[in-house]
């Protein structure tokens, strides 16, 4: 019996507080929670945490990513869902709303 997308097993989990530099890469259902600074994110599957990254985000067509995110430049395929703000000038604002609570 094959098993739905959302049901297979994580092969790696990143915690909240792990740091890491330069390229990461996997097969599989990966787990990242946490905040994140980088260069360029190509996301392919779920994120969830702060992502802050100085170039650019890709989002592909599965992806999700869940929490706050701040780039200067964002790329959303069909198919793909942001929960969360996005800030793309890097300037704090009083009029910003969390829509999602960042776990403690």
């Amino acid at each position: 019996m094959l098993q739905k997308k959302e049901d297979l097993p994580i092969k790696a989990y990143l915690g909240s507080d792990a740091l890491f530099k330069g390229s990461l890469t996997f097969e599989g259902t990966v787990q990242i929670d946490g905040k994140f600074e980088v260069g360029t994110l190509v996301c392919k599957g779920k994120l969830r945490g702060t992502v802050l990254a100085s170039k650019k985000i890709e989002m592909h067509p599965a992806s999700k990513i869940t929490g706050n995110i701040q780039t200067p430049a964002l790329s959303v395929e069909l198919g793909a869902v942001l929960d969360g703000n996005l800030n793309m000038t890097g300037r704090t604002s009083e009029k910003i709303i969390n829509l999602v609570k960042e776990a403690k």
